[in-house]
């Protein structure tokens, strides 16, 4: 990086224009994404309607068997695959094509090796949840619904590390019209089985498989395709030189910023699990239960936005990093984080304004409505602190420094959100809203923290120069101490 680096001319005061440039490169990538993440959410939502219609102990079971398939499984491989952010985004920036590749197959490998422990889990989740004191008969559906998912890890083990990569490359229309595709066939594909083929709750389980399956093939196809084009009609190697070393040499490192990564990514989604057990001792917990499924339901609607602006944040900021801008990185992160600030605000107009009749769209009980309505406004709050932490992690995976996030999110979850939601629900008598108002608060701390480390503590010419180091490692990446240098805060 020289005087004549034009990135080097405008980056005290970016003028209008390419803030304008940013704002549309950044939303040309997020709003595909958070078009497929809406597609992703209708799919959940049919598997839930379906099994609905076939009776409460289906229904039962299965949100049982939902719930602790994203605890245990789909989180740890979301969380993990998103450690391959960094170093795609900046290789691809750097245009280093075969450390593109290369990390690509190296997350393969470990989602592989980290289905083998969730798949021990999952073919033992009846005795699991029979030993924590549930009910018999909910639990037989939900160890049932459990066993015809497992096919669903190994397409999540491609699935989920390919988003990232064309993510990082900035390809995002292509998953969208893929997982329209797959989701179009969701509808018909539930019917036959459970409806015609009278399969039942195994019937929704494969469905939800397939589906998932349909959307790999077809990314993986795109991205072959993809190769044969940038390699002259030559496929990059899945074993390096044939024999694979290539690709194992590598894992250590990429472990290094794929567990935290996971790590701050699982601590942010368990929470909202503890929050459904902590409402269950709530009086009249029945009631409460209920309300908590709504609201979660929710805020999953909501995050859809902030989770593909963090995503595509993330790929901006290593592009640039890895091309060796870091002012035009750190332009990517300030226009993203006001995007996130003018989406939290929405949030917090639309719940308050929708807050008696939010409810009444997922039941007629009234006892449950009002509950809901109670907290709509302080859900709306939270999601003000919720989208600049969440576009922060993003920036801060892009950066390759996932650690501080995870340590983020376990401060702020864990030791200022669980204290405060025990305290007002339970010692201080407020109910179910002092759950919330737990949650309120650990965004509160979380968007601050998030905020001052992205804003006061990045030196953006210092991540520039660790991104150079990250791909000047080569595609072996077999020194662990370029990759850790490049981690750390």
């Amino acid at each position: 990086m020289t005087e004549k680096d034009p990135d080097f001319y405008t980056h005290k005061h970016p003028s209008p224009s390419q803030v304008a440039e940013e704002l549309k490169e950044l939303w040309g990538m997020a709003f595909p994404i958070t078009a497929m993440n809406c597609l992703v959410y209708i799919r959940a939502v049919v598997s839930v309607l379906f099994l609905g219609r076939l009776g409460s102990l289906e229904l039962a079971g299965g949100a049982l068997s939902i719930g602790f398939t994203n605890i245990t499984g789909y989180s740890v491989l979301v969380g993990l695959a998103s450690g391959l952010e960094p170093v795609c985004s900046q290789a691809y920036g750097s245009q280093n094509w075969d450390l593109l590749s290369l990390s690509l197959h190296r997350m393969i490998f470990i989602l592989f090796l980290a289905t083998i422990p969730i798949s021990l889990l999952w073919i033992n989740l009846g005795p699991i949840m029979i030993f924590m004191g549930q009910d018999r008969e909910v639990t037989s559906m939900a160890a049932l619904y459990c066993i015809y998912s497992l096919p669903d890890l190994l397409t999540n083990t491609i699935l989920q590390p390919l988003r990232v990569y064309l993510r990082s490359q900035r390809v995002t229309k292509p998953m969208m019209y893929c997982t329209l595709v797959a989701v179009t066939f969701h509808v018909p594909l539930n019917y036959w089985l459970v409806m015609v083929m009278g399969w039942g709750v195994a019937g929704v389980a494969v469905a939800s498989v397939v589906t998932n399956l349909n959307m790999a093939v077809m990314m993986a196809a795109y991205v072959v395709a993809k190769e044969r084009e940038r390699g002259g009609g030559r496929v990059v190697q899945w074993w390096w030189e044939g024999n694979g070393v290539g690709v194992i040499e590598g894992v250590g490192p990429l472990l290094g910023l794929a567990v935290p990564s996971c790590l701050g990514i699982c601590l942010e989604w368990w929470w909202y699990e503890i929050v459904t057990v902590l409402s269950g001792y709530l009086p009249d917990p029945k009631v409460a239960v209920a309300a908590t499924g709504i609201m979660i339901q929710t805020t999953s609607l909501m995050y859809t936005v902030p989770m593909a602006l963090a995503g595509c944040v993330s790929a901006r900021v290593g592009n640039e990093l890895g091309a060796g801008k870091p002012y035009k990185a750190r332009l990517a992160a300030r226009v993203a984080l006001g995007c996130a600030f003018v989406i939290g605000i929405i949030n917090v107009i639309w719940t308050v304004i929708f807050r008696e009749s939010w409810g009444k769209l997922f039941t007629p009980d009234e006892s449950v409505t009002v509950l809901v309505a109670s907290v709509m406004p302080i859900m709306g709050l939270c999601e003000l602190g919720n989208c600049p932490q969440t576009t922060g992690c993003g920036i801060l995976r892009g950066t390759a420094r996932p650690a501080v996030g995870a340590r983020i999110n376990l401060g702020s979850f864990y030791f200022v959100g669980t204290p405060v939601a025990v305290g007002l629900a339970f010692g201080f008598k407020f109910g179910f809203s002092g759950l919330w108002y737990g949650l309120l608060s650990a965004q509160i701390a979380c968007a601050m923290w998030i905020l001052y480390s992205v804003l006061g503590c990045t030196d953006w010419e210092g991540e520039a120069l660790k991104a150079k180091k990250l791909n000047d490692g080569g595609v072996e990446m077999s020194s662990s101490e370029s990759l850790c240098n490049s981690g750390n805060c």
